[in-house]
This record gives structure tokens, sequence and C-alpha cells, in this order.
């Protein structure tokens, strides 16, 4: 048998734990307290990639962004997918998904990516963060690019002004797409005299 006393003092223990619990969920901060919220205005005011590629040919996709609003832009995120070969496809960045079971990668490029945006690395694999932009700031954010995979291809585009938090984003122009066209035919390239190899130009010249 139990004496009383210790019941009582079992009570109070598990009454002091319970209180402790709840002082300490009361006290403790919401871990998206600081996640931006409300409406940002971004503007794309240039967009940039050739129609007309071939293989081998490097290339840049530009956009210039400039923040039109009277905040800053906590962390602006550019989303880049291009269309899948099928439907149902996951879309991929700057390639296409395929569904061939020998393959050790899901996707095959359409583009090598040579260069990205500056500070845009992060886990996503279609989003590049590319940091704040105070009120009234622009940036070109771009990607040197070389075409890897003949075809005619859709690639989309569209901005974030952050990667959480309630955010929305006003009436400028902040998606869109280019229509590209890859030729199998690749560009002309001729070594040069330094023992480098010269793209554009056709040997003998």
């Amino acid at each position: 048998m139990v004496a009383a006393g210790m019941r009582d003092t079992r009570g109070c223990i598990a009454a002091a734990l319970l209180c402790a619990l709840a002082v300490a969920a009361c006290g403790e901060e919401r871990q998206d307290a600081d996640a931006p919220s409300g409406r940002f205005d971004l503007d794309v005011t240039a967009a940039s990639f050739p129609a007309e590629q071939r293989i081998a040919e490097a290339s840049t996709l530009r956009l210039e962004v400039e923040n039109t609003g009277d905040r800053a832009v906590p962390d602006l995120a550019v989303t880049v997918e291009t269309d899948p070969g099928e439907e149902g496809q996951a879309p991929v960045a700057f390639g296409q998904s395929t569904d061939d079971p020998t393959l050790a990668a899901s996707a095959r490029p359409v583009w090598i990516v040579d260069e990205g945006p500056a500070g845009g690395d992060s886990a996503y694999d279609n989003t590049w963060p590319v940091g704040p932009l105070g009120e009234g700031q622009s940036r070109t954010v771009e990607w040197k690019l070389t075409a890897a995979k003949a075809g005619r291809y859709t690639v989309n585009w569209r901005l974030a002004p952050a990667l959480e938090g309630d955010v929305s984003l006003g009436d400028g122009r902040t998606e869109g797409e280019f229509e590209v066209t890859i030729s199998d035919e690749p560009v002309p390239a001729r070594v040069g005299d330094d023992g480098e190899v010269v793209r554009g130009e056709e040997a003998g010249r």
C-alpha cells in the first residue's frame, strides 16, 4: 500500500512538471515569427534568352528585376522550369525528366549550367534565392548556359519575394516564358594558336 504522504508528494511533482511545461510553451518563440509577410512590388523590366541556339553554343538567360515598391524585398528568388517532354512528368530547371530506369539520374540536361546567379545556390533544384533587394533598386539575374540537347523547348520563369512567410506579389511583370529551338548542328570551332578552342569560327580562318 502507498502511504498517503507519498501519493501527495507524487501529485505535487506531477503538477509542478505540468506547470513548467506550460510556462516553457508560453515563452517559446514561434519558428516563423520573423518570416516576412505582405505584398511586395517587383517588375522584370527586361528578359532575354536567344530563341535560336545550337548544340555546344554558349548563351545567357538574363532577367532585369526592379523593386518598384516602398519596402525592401527580403530575399528575391527566381524559379526556372522547362516544360516536361511528356505529360505528367515533373518539370526540371534546364532539362527534362526521363522514365528510363537504366539511367542513374531522373533528368537529362537540355542546357549545362556553366554559371548560375551569384549567391543563388540552395537546396532547391529549380529555384535560386539571390538575396534582398532594396526599395527602388534593380538587379540583373542571369544564367550562363551551354545547349546540350536539340529540340524545341519552353522555359518558364517566375519571381518570389521570399521562400517563406505569407507573401504576395503586386501587379508588375513577375513571370514569363521563352520559346527556344536548339539545332543539332554544332557551333563551328577551331583550335587557336595557343591551343585553346575558339567557338564560332570555322577551321582555316
